[in-house]
């Protein structure tokens, strides 16, 4: 308890005796690399469930409304919370002996994702949609898994001087993730796919005009781009089998299932509670409405950019890609802020960023098929989103008491969800009622009342300190 709450407010002042030599040599620290690597195979699944997948259904000609509620698998990660006492406590037979709970759980979940890749590869979704469903199920409760497990790893893996460090590291890992599993999968199946002479000349040979329609999409294509992705998490597999067995927390053997619940569910909630009292409830104000802005406005990116003129083409190479990276420079420079200058003192800038950059995109809606403008708003949101990030991260792992890290990161990075994702769903209404325009600075002013939050949780900070 008491190394949590100096922990907790170490947050707040910085390291001021660190040069900037020394700052920066952390990032080439085993625990940081692993985290680079491990950040890659958490961050894989995600749009592979999501972004990726929709676009693949509506290329097999599913229709909209049902590939919205498809978007419902993504809840996966919004009540990971419900299972992470079991990852946080339960040992798996052999696999816990052999590597340890952390670890153990990391490759368990890991195994999940990739047979749920490789279902969803084999199964056509014009002829079996059903099948890819429950596949994709699989891929997202894997993944919601890893994330828990891979939080309690990271966070228990280096002291809290270094936690923004991996924090940074893993947002690398993960935007690179996303990049492959966004663009190059694309890339992957365009490469794989039928010539067009070859596909003129099946088009020509089809019995019927139904039959010829379907040659537009070619699910050997896709085959193989799910499968490259499957095996891309063989990355994340061979870093836990390589990675050292942290040291772990003893729990006392339970008498009964009542006194396991008790300990596993009951105790990390209550733990919470008892250690911020009254300002648990600021807290968590705070953890659902930090990152509001941005993933209230994600929803209706994609199709803004379709009704701006956008190709598929310039989408994917400067928002999948130019973007991505943008995130990672980002995520980087809130990693080497957050040890130099304080994570309160970041988050707020994240939060100032992230609010900001909505209002570029109103401005970009009145520019038209700019790629010049695109450019630089993708630049300046992705950088504001990347500075969040990192320091939203650190300021989560310094809430959690390392008896219960598991469970309580994931109660947090849940609730950090739940919120933005319901609002998000009436945004398609919002647009067509008021314009992009007025959407995109509705979403700016999201983040005003999450200013406010900041500065209250600063100075609950500095009265612990």
């Amino acid at each position: 308890m008491t190394s949590q709450i100096d922990s907790s407010s170490a947050i707040q002042s910085p390291t001021a005796k660190r040069s900037w030599a020394e700052t920066l040599k952390v990032y080439l620290e085993p625990p940081t690399l692993r985290m680079l690597l491990l950040g890659f195979s958490a961050g894989l699944p995600l749009l592979l469930v999501l972004g990726t997948l929709s676009f693949r259904l509506r290329e097999a000609g599913i229709d909209r409304s049902t590939i919205g509620y498809l978007s419902w698998v993504g809840l996966a990660y919004g009540f990971k919370w419900v299972w992470a006492p079991l990852v946080d406590r339960l040992p798996i037979p052999l696999l816990t002996t052999w590597l340890g709970r952390r670890r153990s759980w990391l490759l368990l979940s890991q195994m999940l994702i990739m047979a749920g890749l490789v279902g969803m590869a084999v199964y056509d979704p014009q002829l079996s949609l059903l099948p890819v469903v429950w596949f994709a199920l699989a891929v997202a409760f894997g993944s919601a898994t890893q994330d828990i497990a891979l939080d309690a790893y990271r966070i228990e893996a280096a002291d809290v001087d270094r936690q923004a460090a991996l924090a940074a590291a893993y947002q690398t890992g993960y935007r690179v993730a996303m990049i492959w599993a966004g663009a190059g999968v694309f890339w992957v199946a365009a490469w794989a796919e039928i010539s067009p002479a070859a596909q003129t000349a099946l088009a020509a040979s089809s019995a019927t005009a139904g039959e010829a329609v379907k040659v537009a999409y070619q699910h050997q294509a896709w085959q193989t781009a799910y499968l490259v992705m499957a095996a891309s998490m063989l990355l994340g597999v061979v870093t836990v089998l390589w990675s050292p067995k942290p040291a772990e927390r003893e729990f006392a053997p339970a008498k009964n299932m009542g006194e396991w619940l008790q300990g596993a569910l009951i105790n990390p909630f209550a733990d919470f509670f008892k250690r911020y009292k009254w300002h648990a409830a600021l807290l968590l104000a705070l953890i659902a409405t930090y990152r509001i802005s941005d993933v209230v406005m994600g929803i209706m990116a994609n199709p803004f950019y379709v009704d701006m003129g956008y190709t598929k083409l310039e989408v994917a190479n400067i928002t999948k890609v130019f973007g991505v990276i943008m995130t990672l420079v980002g995520a980087f420079i809130g990693g080497v802020l957050s040890m130099r200058y304080g994570v309160m003192r970041v988050l707020m800038l994240g939060a100032v960023l992230s609010a900001v950059s909505n209002l570029l995109f109103a401005w970009l809606g009145g520019r038209g098929h700019d790629l010049t403008a695109l450019v630089w708003v993708i630049s300046a949101d992705n950088l504001a989103s990347g500075i969040a990030s990192a320091a939203f991260i650190a300021y989560l792992s310094s809430l959690t008491n390392v008896n219960y890290s598991a469970t309580q990161y994931a109660l947090f990075s849940s609730l950090m969800l739940l919120l933005p994702k319901f609002i998000a769903g009436f945004s398609g209404q919002f647009v067509d009622k008021f314009g992009y325009s007025d959407f995109f600075i509705a979403t700016a002013m999201l983040g005003v009342p999450v200013l406010l939050l900041v500065w209250l949780a600063a100075k609950v900070k500095a009265n612990e300190a």
